[in-house]
């Protein structure tokens, strides 16, 4: 089962987790990215482009279940404005062992954060700005394609 989703509203970690639990796995592993201060930042705004994200991240998902033999593979990803500490995404894997179900799900982050056509603008009281990626991003994503 995959399940992706590019939404304004929030998630139900726990519900989503409930989801691929019920495929009868040995492990479900997750995480939730939250929105984080610091720096003067006060919100962020997410934009996408609709259809290509959804296939991008669709196309990451497939990856992973190959990969690790995933029973369960689901992404939520938010758009529009949070505010600090606000869920922007959440990622979820399941499959009959940890080892697989934790690596899957550090490569998904890891991938959807260079992969995914999102963009990101940061709030510093009333200026806006947008946000470059991050060379470390980058590096990270990377550093799947030469592991076996």
């Amino acid at each position: 089962m995959i399940r992706v989703s590019v939404q304004h509203q929030g998630f139900d970690i726990s519900a989503e987790t409930a989801a691929l639990e019920a495929a009868g796995v040995g492990a479900v592993a997750s995480f939730c990215g939250i929105v984080r201060g610091g720096d003067g930042v006060t919100a962020i705004e997410l934009e996408h482009y609709p259809g290509m994200t959804e296939a991008s991240l669709r196309e990451i998902c497939d990856m992973a279940v190959e990969r690790w033999g995933l029973a369960g593979c689901t992404i939520i990803h938010r758009i529009g404005r949070m505010e600090l500490g606000e869920a922007i995404v959440l990622v979820v894997t399941a499959s009959a062992h940890r080892a697989a179900a934790l690596e899957a799900c550090a490569f998904l982050i890891d991938r959807l954060k260079t992969d995914a056509p999102f963009w990101k603008r940061e709030f510093r009281g009333g200026a806006a700005q947008w946000v470059e990626q991050k060379a470390s991003d980058i590096e990270r994503g990377s550093e799947w394609d030469g592991r076996a």
